[in-house]
């Protein structure tokens, strides 16, 4: 496994934490169908079905990651999303979120910038 992969996992489960620690309820990890992947789904404590891309960063990244979801990708997940609420049957609200993971300070603990119904 590649430095950037083992970052992303890691980036994804600091988020997966601190969505549980909030009262969400982490339904799927890396959910993939023929469309793409979603990193992360949670239904939030009002019952919103969130489908969360997160985007983790090294130290000196340029961009914000953020800007890594393009429309693209948004059209992905998108897709991705439709995929999973015709398999699952899920019917209620749903929003997009984009977590942004920054490295950790000297004490190694990552920071996290959650952005809700990003797009």
């Amino acid at each position: 496994m590649d430095d950037r992969k083992r970052r992303g996992d890691r980036g994804e489960a600091a988020v997966a934490a601190a969505l549980e620690k909030s009262g969400y309820q982490i339904l799927e990890r890396q959910y993939r169908c023929r469309w793409g992947e979603i990193d992360l789904i949670a239904r939030s404590r009002s019952g919103v079905l969130c489908f969360v891309e997160v985007k983790t960063r090294s130290a000196g990244a340029i961009a914000a990651p953020r800007e890594a979801v393009t429309p693209a990708k948004q059209r992905k997940l998108r897709n991705a999303a439709l995929c999973y609420l015709a398999r699952t049957g899920q019917d209620c609200p749903c929003r997009f979120d984009v977590a942004e993971v920054y490295p950790g300070d000297a004490g190694g603990r990552r920071q996290i910038k959650y952005i809700t119904s990003a797009f």
